[in-house]
């Protein structure tokens, strides 16, 4: 018995996102991927569109650990053990006609992902296994979401879907009660909630027919495709996937609102959804603005009572071109399940090959049989005959850097040094399939500059323009990394240890220690101390952390670095 599904007609606010969604509703090819806040309503409207298609369509959530028979199709198990070996239909075509929904898009498999993104663009699946071959429709609406927490999208894949819409839960405290008060009600009698709610489904429902029925007559002009193209170019965008994008989505757009020629507000309507994914604006990752050319002179006494605290908190240094060492990274011992804060990034990797065993994890059919075949000459298999498969495990690394930009680091300008060195290190550790994610504190706070991305380049322009000055919330940094952490993650924290900006009140460095002792996470802790009296509190940083310590001289002397993954938490040394 499936549950209820809530109405879409009933969902709170977030008309970007809804409007995205009823686009792909009109035209299957508008794949719309939905990034946000947990607990935003994501899944729940995700959930709701199929009813709101022609019956029936099916909704499939296709879960993260899927592996190519479940989503592509594969031999069907019983009738080849009797000897009629026939193809089974993958999730690929069960939801035809429907939704098929990847919650955590991100954590997909990259393998399964690209299978996936093709056959959606195309709408015809074709699986081929053991010397089989069958041809279906797969036509369906694809949505996926993230949290971008967890990880980004390969461009490739992020080119893929349509339209892309950032989802934030509502800070007003009217709305999040009206949400409450509609779930409630829900959860409640979904049945009577339903019918209180038919009328304005219903009007949806046939809202979608009609644009459906009379997409193919909407008409677009050249110039308004001019006017498409041009939008794109101004924004960089270099695939040709957005044009489309934008064309089709201006269609859908004008079938819903029943006009029947696409003009300039349609096309403008939905050009945010195109460019959210495909352009790369970000104040962080940009240069300061450039000062004005006479910028207004404040008085000499203001200059001279300021002076050093503007200096103190507006400095940004470049980086100084120093040596970093190569990271060696036992990379299978990273991914093992359990370490860091989201157990669901093990990887299932494409097949490599097959081993025998009692216990298959993944039965491997076709080596079952054949192993049978062959020793007992028959296709029923034994227990001696069972084989698995073998998965390439996921192999990249995220590399989570914590940065300190305190005003300790305006010192003999040591910013530069640590920027040179974190820069250095990337360009001789980050490998295809890695991903960096930056957090930087200063002041009172700790500020994520750069969210989780596989290019590379990303990271290196942040750290460019990084401000220096301030105090050091180092508790604040260790907390804010906590969300970040995945089995894949290497932590990377450089500091000198000279916490003093509490996060709950007490004493700061306190505070840090336990913070560090409640952390797992492979780790390296840089200390950039460089003064005559030295503290030496990284160290102890270090060892509470379960983390590789090394002085900032001593990475830029090296030229390997090994990186232990097993290091071993104080509290449990001796147990």
């Amino acid at each position: 018995m499936r549950p209820a599904t809530y109405p879409f007609a009933a969902i709170v606010g977030q008309p970007e996102m809804k409007l995205a969604l009823l686009l792909a509703a009109v035209d299957w090819r508008l794949g719309v991927l939905l990034r946000g806040d947990k607990g935003s309503g994501k899944t729940t409207t995700a959930r709701a569109l199929a009813a709101l298609l022609p019956p029936p369509a099916p909704f499939i959530n296709l879960p993260i650990g899927s592996t190519e028979d479940r989503l592509l199709g594969g031999l069907h198990l019983e009738r080849t053990l009797k000897g009629d070996p026939v193809l089974k239909p993958g999730l690929l075509v069960e939801a035809h006609g429907g939704v098929l929904y990847v919650d955590e898009v991100n954590l997909l498999p990259a393998h399964l992902g690209d299978a996936l993104l093709d056959t959606a663009a195309g709408g015809v699946h074709v699986v081929e296994r053991e010397g089989l071959s069958a041809t279906h429709p797969a036509q369906f609406v694809l949505l996926g979401s993230m949290n971008p927490e967890e990880g980004s999208l390969r461009p490739q894949l992020l080119d893929r879907f349509a339209l892309s819409v950032t989802v934030v839960a509502p800070l007003d405290p009217n709305e999040r009660q009206l949400v409450m008060e509609r779930r409630i009600a829900f959860e409640r009698d979904s049945l009577r909630f339903a019918g209180e709610w038919s009328t304005e489904q219903e009007a949806l429902q046939l809202q979608v027919a009609c644009a459906r029925a009379t997409l193919r007559e909407i008409r677009c002009s050249g110039d308004v495709m001019g006017y498409i193209t041009r939008a794109i170019c101004e924004h960089n965008v270099r695939s040709l996937r957005g044009d489309l994008s934008a064309a089709r989505a201006a269609i859908a757009y004008a079938a819903l609102r029943r006009d029947t020629v696409v003009d300039v507000s349609h096309v403008d309507a939905v050009l945010p959804f195109i460019l959210a994914h495909r352009t790369r604006e970000s104040t962080r990752s940009s240069p300061p603005p450039p000062s004005p050319a006479i910028p207004p002179q404040p008085s000499r006494s203001e200059s001279q009572a300021k002076a050093g605290a503007r200096e103190a908190q507006d400095r940004v240094f470049a980086p100084s071109a120093v040596p970093a060492p190569a990271m060696e990274i036992d990379r299978k011992a990273l991914a093992q399940p359990g370490r860091g804060a989201s157990a669901n990034m093990t990887d299932y990797g494409p097949v490599v090959g097959s081993r025998r065993t009692e216990f298959p994890a993944e039965l491997d059919l076709r080596a079952t049989l054949s192993h049978s075949l062959r020793e007992a000459g028959s296709m029923e298999p034994r227990i001696a005959d069972l084989h698995e498969r073998v998965r390439r495990p996921r192999m990249g690394t995220r590399y989570l850097l914590l940065v300190d930009s305190s005003g300790s680091h305006a010192a003999q300008q040591r910013m530069r040094l640590v920027k040179g060195a974190i820069s250095a290190l990337l360009a001789r550790s980050f490998q295809r399939g890695d991903e960096v994610a930056m957090i930087v504190f200063r002041g009172t706070t700790a500020e994520v500059v750069l969210e989780p991305t596989e290019m590379l380049a990303d990271a290196m322009a942040v750290l460019e323009y990084i401000p220096t000055g301030g105090r050091t919330p180092l508790t604040a940094a260790l907390h804010r990394a906590q969300s970040y952490l995945t089995p894949t993650t290497l932590l990377i924290l450089l500091t000198d240890g000279r916490a003093n900006v509490p996060l709950h009140g007490g004493d700061p460095w306190q505070e840090a220690l336990h913070t560090a002792r409640h952390m797992s996470c492979t780790a390296v802790v840089v200390d950039t101390e460089a003064v005559a009296e030295r503290l030496g509190q990284c160290a102890t940083l270090a060892e509470t952390l379960g983390a590789r310590y090394l002085s900032l001289g001593e990475l830029t002397e090296i030229e390997h670095l090994s990186i232990e993954t097993e290091r071993i938490k104080p509290e449990t040394r001796g147990a």
